[in-house]
């Protein structure tokens, strides 16, 4: 607040650390009941208390002034009943009293209302003054019509009327007693003398603001108001219904950030005295900047009455400490959750000195044992609010195929990743061409498992050509009229496949592998009419054709090239060779005269024309593939069907306003896929200390030992070195009860290990954008959506969608 001019004598104190709110005392107990406060009895500033200029004040009814008396040695912890008690609370004590009866209030149903309950209204400021007054434990206080506005004047006079009612105040913030301590020891220094400087006070009044009206009226007599926050309208007194700003595609992580900050424990331990626990010695923290700035952030969230919150400081230290977030491009709010959970546990972890701590070898000990020596271990290196509330054990086992030698380690996680398997078929068409020129090409349509391999679709394309037992298949991807990658690996997942990919199989003999392959590529000849001359054209057109033979010089290509190319003769070619030539012409006489011009280049994997023209005569070097560009004359067009060598068909081309049938998975069967027992990849070879070699052992995942709070991450990505996919699966997960007693391989003394959902970070639209959301459980079972600075009630039944990619699930104690 501001000083007046005249009264250069004053000192403010309204800094977040000074900051005092009164609130009624019966509603500060019901949040804290053990707690103690200093008890002071209101009295008027009559001459006998004050002879300065308050008296003056008060005389001409132009200002409030009072006095406070403290009550020596005197602690009331309860509601006496005799006259109107209030409570004076620091800023972090009160937003801890707000956030529990937000909980009262969300958990009470159907029964008597309490004081939770009430109908608080909004904070208002007052403007104070103190005075250290010549008696002992004695604050002036005055309160002045200039510097409040008419109505909070107004109110403050209901407040602080003492006329014909007793009043109390406690302090249960401690601030009072530091105002008089320190007024004390500037006293010894100086004459005992009433202190020459005001403190200048704003006071945050909380449910006090018609207290008559209040006094007199019912509950159910009193008319509740929806104020607009945020864009949208929530209930009034609802805290943590606060929208972050989007400070451009800062989407994925305002969703991250609204998960994290409406998470029991967290926000408990964030809006309480993290500070006292951050850990500036530890060499993988950021000197606490991440936990101040989360802290910070959430306490603003959970301010009443705030509206959308634009992020920018949380966003710099982010940058900061993790450059792959700088900047404004899209990212992945689940890396951003991994980074935040590893950053605060690192900034708050209470362990100064870590040990240096190494695993033993179970020796045939009892999995119970070893798995606390783990855990034991693990948390004399990691202690913080992260791993007490959010940190769990799983059990890997891995056995060697050869030896059968099993190893068991238990390891600590911070949130399960769970992938999406599919039990669904898909349909994928590819285009098959034969490369002896025995028919034109042909799209086929077949059926194959949507999590299959390679091996899989090869199989299905097989039945579908009825291919012979001397043919094989080679199946490309085109794209560009080119032939970008060919698919060999068996074991290769289908899901790499993307819908819109264009795929040709080409059938050929079964040992095409004893002689060179050559990938002809279509383009047309341009004519330069002022000189006559000839050049290639820079694009290409039609099917890239696929021929294997014995290549001896330039001759053998071109034979080649047109043998493949037979089926895609017109009427008037068919005719032509009628004419010229009887039933027994060679491929070559059938050619000739047709009167073709084309051109043969050869060319580098990137297209590139390597030299000139191929001479029919010219010896080649036939080593492995042949790379071949094919420039067509413009009497080709008039022998050769240019439409048969169109651009193949897409792997699946939904019809027009159709969509594909929603697919369905249960939560649970993402976490039989997690769990199950499965090879290791060629690239996570194990070393079997048996064999003392690197083997492809199978490994085993069982939970073990699971966190108060359970993050659940649905692997909806996939990443290759060709592609990313998103699976837009729809993961059905519990709201209320998702139970997880019959995947724990340890009950760990607990009897259920049950959970209920409170929060679930949505992602909508492609891979490379799209847009995250977040919805909420708050005050209780009402759910709202909180889209960056908008936030809006959603019923629970809309909760569950495609888009759901982070759960945040919270266990619910045995009953």
């Amino acid at each position: 607040m501001e000083v007046p001019p005249e009264d250069t004598s004053s000192y403010t104190c309204s800094s977040d650390n000074h900051r005092l709110y009164l609130v009624p005392f019966r509603w500060w107990k019901e949040a804290d009941p053990d707690g103690e406060g200093v008890l002071y009895d209101a009295l008027p500033a009559s001459s006998s208390y004050y002879a300065g200029p308050m008296k003056i004040l008060n005389i001409f009814k132009s200002d409030l002034a009072f006095n406070l008396i403290r009550k020596e040695n005197e602690h009331q912890d309860d509601d006496n009943g005799d006259g109107r008690n209030y409570a004076l609370v620091s800023a972090d004590m009160w937003l801890h009293a707000l956030k529990w009866h937000s909980d009262v209030k969300g958990a009470v149903k159907d029964g008597k209302a309490s004081a939770a309950e009430d109908d608080m209204t909004d904070v208002y400021p007052l403007q104070l003054k103190l005075s250290i007054l010549q008696e002992s434990n004695t604050l002036g206080v005055r309160i002045s019509k200039k510097d409040n506005a008419v109505e909070c004047f107004r109110r403050a006079c209901k407040i602080f009327s003492i006329e014909s009612e007793l009043l109390h105040i406690l302090d249960f913030s401690g601030q009072t007693t530091q105002f008089l301590l320190n007024d004390k020891n500037k006293n010894i220094k100086d004459s005992p003398r009433q202190s020459d400087q005001d403190i200048l006070l704003e006071l945050q009044v909380y449910g006090l603001s018609d207290l008559n009206r209040n006094k007199d009226m019912k509950k159910d007599e009193m008319v509740k108001t929806s104020p607009k926050m945020n864009g949208s309208y929530c209930e009034k007194g609802s805290l943590g219904l606060t929208g972050l700003q989007n400070l451009g595609n800062t989407c994925f992580m305002n969703s991250s950030l609204q998960c994290l900050a409406h998470t029991p424990k967290l926000v408990d331990y964030f809006l309480g005295d993290h500070r006292k626990e951050i850990n500036h010695d530890n060499p993988l923290g950021m000197n606490g900047e991440i936990a101040m700035a989360f802290g910070d952030l959430l306490k603003t969230l959970w301010a009443p009455g705030a509206t959308s919150v634009p992020p920018r400081l949380f966003k710099s230290k982010l940058a900061h400490f993790a450059p792959q977030f700088s900047g404004f491009n899209q990212h992945d709010s689940q890396e951003l959750l991994a980074f935040l959970l590893d950053g605060l546990h690192e900034d708050l972890n209470r362990v100064k000195c870590k040990p240096y701590v190494e695993a033993k070898d179970g020796d045939g000990r009892p999995d119970e044992d070893i798995a606390d020596e783990y855990w034991q271990n693990h948390l004399a290196r990691n202690d913080s609010i992260i791993v007490d509330v959010c940190q769990g054990q799983y059990r890997s086992t891995l056995v060697c195929p050869i030896c059968r030698k099993v190893s068991v380690t238990f390891d600590p996680f911070m949130y399960l990743s769970l992938p999406l398997p599919s039990t669904s078929m898909r349909t994928m068409t590819l285009t098959i061409v034969p490369c002896d020129g025995s028919a034109q090409p042909t799209p086929v349509t077949v059926t194959v498992p949507k999590q299959g391999k390679f091996e899989d679709l090869v199989s299905a394309l097989g039945v579908a050509c009825v291919l012979r037992d001397d043919q094989t298949l080679m199946v490309a991807e085109v794209y560009n009229n080119h032939i970008i990658r060919f698919l060999g690996e068996p074991t290769d997942s289908l899901s790499l496949i993307r819908d819109d990919d264009r795929l040709v199989a080409y059938k050929l003999q079964n040992d095409f592998d004893k002689f060179s392959r050559i990938v002809f590529v279509q383009q047309h000849i341009e004519k330069n009419s002022s000189s006559e001359t000839q050049k290639l054209s820079s694009k290409a057109f039609g099917l890239p054709l696929v021929a294997c033979g014995e290549i001896v010089k330039g001759q053998d290509i071109h034979d080649l090239y047109f043998k493949v190319l037979k089926s895609f003769r017109t009427t008037k070619a068919a005719k032509s060779c009628t004419e010229n030539h009887d039933n027994t012409a060679t491929e070559d006489e059938e050619v000739d005269a047709l009167d073709c011009d084309v051109k043969f280049y050869l060319t580098d994997d990137n297209g590139n024309v390597k030299g000139s023209e191929i001479m029919m005569d010219v010896l080649l070097d036939s080593t492995g593939q042949l790379n071949v560009v094919v420039c067509w004359s413009a009497n080709m067009l008039e022998y050769y069907d240019q439409r048969l060598l169109s651009s193949p068909a897409e792997v699946y081309k939904p019809a027009l306003f159709s969509k594909r049938p929603q697919e369905s998975i249960s939560l649970y069967k993402c976490l039989e896929a997690f769990l199950k027992e499965e090879p290791l990849g060629p690239e996570d070879m194990w070393y079997c200390p048996s064999c003392k070699k690197h083997r492809q052992a199978s490994k085993k995942l069982d939970l073990w030992r699971l966190p108060e709070i359970l993050v659940i991450h649905l692997k909806r990505f996939s990443y290759s070195r060709f592609l990313k996919n998103k699976l837009e699966t729809y993961v059905d997960f519990p709201i209320h009860d998702l139970d997880l007693s019959t995947f724990v391989a340890y009950s760990n003394g607990r009897s259920s290990h049950r959970y209920m959902l409170y929060a679930i970070s949505n992602h909508y639209g492609s891979m490379g954008g799209g847009h995250y959301t977040a919805f909420i459980r708050h005050d209780g079972d009402r759910w709202y959506d909180f889209d960056d600075n908008y936030v809006s009630p959603i019923d629970e039944g809309r909760i569950k969608t495609s888009a759901a990619y982070v759960l945040f699930y919270r266990r619910l104690e045995d009953v």
